[in-house]
């Protein structure tokens, strides 16, 4: 069944990159509810590698702040939320609960290209779930990869379980800090049916 077309146009359509933030706290039970629709998007093997880090109060991302690009600095420093998608370098330590075949945590942490590869792609697929799961609750996002993950990690994730993929500003956007919506490719430059 095709959702509405409102629907396409919160998630989709209408739905923009926030450049900046009113001043409006985002509850913790919103956070948890965006999770919980977000865990339900596919992954591979069912891994779940991603883990979110919410950066809650200023001081939290005031910790942040040396390793963002110049132009991310202020509206993290207002946006209420600043999440930080990571993967867990070894999720496969939960393949037993999560996959429904023996042999899964094996095969992964034998296999470290393999685990490395699956673990980096499937929490940016669920880092992407995770913004549509907040847009359909009805915040915005802010995407970010002008950051020194390297930091990121030095200062949140220093025994190195845990690496930093991107960046998300959470909120309610201020729309007037938006940027006139930038062209997208047509299916014939981006899409080839074979």
């Amino acid at each position: 069944m095709r959702i509405s077309e409102a629907c396409l146009d919160q998630l989709f359509f209408k739905a923009r990159t926030a450049n900046g933030f009113i001043d409006k706290p985002v509850p913790a039970e919103l956070l948890q509810q965006v999770y919980d629709i977000a865990k339900m998007g596919a992954t591979s093997m069912n891994t779940q590698p991603a883990r979110y880090v919410f950066l809650n109060s200023s001081e939290s991302r005031q910790r942040l702040i040396p390793a963002l690009s110049p132009g991310n600095v202020e509206k993290t420093k207002v946006a209420p939320v600043t999440v930080i998608v990571a993967t867990d370098t070894r999720f496969y330590e939960h393949m037993p609960v999560v996959w429904h075949n023996p042999g899964a945590k094996e095969m992964f942490e034998g296999n470290k290209p393999m685990a490395d590869g699956t673990g980096v792609r499937n929490s940016t697929l669920s880092g992407a779930y995770f913004m549509i799961a907040a847009r359909a609750v009805g915040l915005d996002c802010g995407p970010m990869s002008g950051v020194d993950l390297a930091k990121v990690n030095a200062e949140f994730f220093p025994d190195g379980r845990l690496q930093a993929n991107f960046l998300i500003n959470l909120g309610y956007g201020d729309n007037s800090k938006l940027f006139d919506r930038n062209p997208r490719l047509s299916f014939e430059q981006a899409c080839s049916v074979l």
